[in-house]
This record gives structure tokens, sequence and C-alpha cells, in this order.
């Protein structure tokens, strides 16, 4: 055999774009040609290899805005890309609770009483929380429960971006209603309780019973309080927050006690 193909020719053979008559020159002459063979393999491999990293840069997700500016902040890329994935954390959620402390906000100057307030902003935080991480609404939860990751530190991560947001709303609600100066901020303590209260429980009751039964409650004492009497709800009292800030130390201790619990329940229920 005294010629082979080029390397160039061989190149556009593997990749379907060598024409007649060489193509048929080509493929008569592979067929005796261990060499060409060999040279054509080498080439083969090369094209699927830049076709695999062309398929790979085209798959591979785009970064958000948050997600971008989160990486900036010096947040690492897997927490980032957590973080921005949070199902509640997006304008729908944020535009409803921005509606519901507004409306709040409107009826507390509506009544001259800061009791509807006081008692919707901390079921806010609550229900945040119980929608930031599940298969139901979390785009990326297969994925959160498989990987190398502790499930309570996700859980974590998640929970502590949306009291971030949330309490930060809720504050910024606060700030429309000066004349009721520190009282106004009585949602606070109860908010982190039954927050905490509800994160304790899940692992047993699920992420759909215990926050409502959580929230129930709330609501029930709300209730209680208000036929007990006519003065300012007990929950918003001294004895209240005092109450309100042992229940959120336990609810706190119990969750950290039960943090190997989360690895079991998110795996169970990604089933």
């Amino acid at each position: 055999m005294t010629w082979h193909v080029d390397a160039e020719d061989l190149r556009a053979y593997a990749q379907g774009e060598l024409a007649p008559p060489l193509l048929w020159s080509a493929d008569t002459h592979l067929t005796g040609c261990a060499e060409c063979r060999g040279v054509l393999a080498s080439v083969s491999e090369g094209v699927d290899a830049g076709w695999d990293r062309i398929d790979a840069e085209l798959d591979a997700p785009r970064p958000g805005l948050w997600e971008r500016l989160l990486v900036r902040a010096g947040v690492a890329d897997h927490t980032a890309r957590l973080l921005a994935a949070t199902p509640v954390l997006r304008r729908s959620w944020l535009a409803a609770m921005v509606f519901l402390l507004v409306a709040t906000v409107g009826v507390v100057y509506t009544a001259d009483s800061p009791t509807a307030f006081l008692a919707l902003a901390p079921l806010l935080p609550l229900a945040g929380v119980a929608l930031a991480y599940g298969p139901v609404l979390d785009p990326t939860y297969e994925m959160a429960v498989v990987s190398p990751v502790h499930g309570f530190r996700l859980l974590m991560i998640r929970t502590v971006a949306v009291l971030v947001t949330g309490l930060g709303l809720n504050l910024l609600a606060t700030l429309a209603l000066p004349a009721y100066g520190l009282r106004a901020l009585a949602w606070l303590l109860p908010a982190l309780a039954l927050t905490a209260t509800g994160l304790a429980l899940t692992p047993r009751l699920g992420q759909v019973l215990a926050p409502s039964l959580v929230g129930g409650v709330w609501i029930g004492l709300l209730a209680i309080a208000r036929e007990s009497g006519d003065g300012p709800l007990v929950q918003f009292t001294a004895a209240g927050q005092g109450a309100a800030a042992a229940v959120a130390a336990l609810a706190a201790g119990l969750l950290f006690l039960a943090r190997d619990r989360f690895d079991v329940f998110f795996s169970r229920s990604a089933v």
C-alpha cells in the first residue's frame, strides 16, 4: 500500500462531511488499511469528545441573577444553587407575602389595633419554611436528597434563607406602624417559636401536617385569648413573650436532637 487517506479527509469522513469521490476512495481504502483505521479511530474519539463537551455545555443549567449574586458574595456554588432554587424565594411567593402584609397594615390603621398584624406575622415564616423543601414544590428535591450533604444541613440552609427574607419583610411592615412602638415587634418571638416547633415536628408528622398543626394551635390560642377578655392578647404580653421564648428554645433543642432523622425522612419522602 503506497498511499494513505489524508488526516483531514479522515476527520471529514468521521464527521460525515467527506464528499464523493473521496468518500468512495476512503471507504475502499479503509477496508484494507489497518493504519488508516487506527487514525480514523483516534480522530473519531476527538470528535466525540468535542461533541460531548458541547452537549454538556448546552445541558448545563444557566445560573440566574440571584444565584450569580450569591456566588459573587462568596457563597459556595452548590449552596447558591440550593438557595436560588428555594420555591418560596420566587417572586410569586414574595409578592403574596407583601400583599398580605400591606393589607394587614391597612387593617391595623382602620381598626386602630395591631392585633391582626401580630396574629398574621408569625404564620408567614412558618408557612415559608414549610414550603421551602419538599418533593411537591422544590425542583431540585431529588438532586438534594441523593447529594452527599446532610439532609439537616440542607434544610437549615433553606430555613435560614426563608427566615431572613420573611422576617425582613415583617420588619419592614413593622416600620409602617410607628405609633405602636415596641409593641409592634411582639410577633417576633412567636414567629421563632412557631417555626422551630414546626421544624422539630416535621420528621414525625410530615411537612404538611406539622406546620398545619402548629399554625392551627396558634390560631386556637388567639381565639381563646380573644374570648377571655377585651384587653391585649396574652400572647403579646410580657408573660406571653416569655412563654414564646421558652417554646422557641425548647423546640430548637429538640430540633437539634432530631437532626439525624431528617435524612431518613427526606429519603422516604422521595420514594
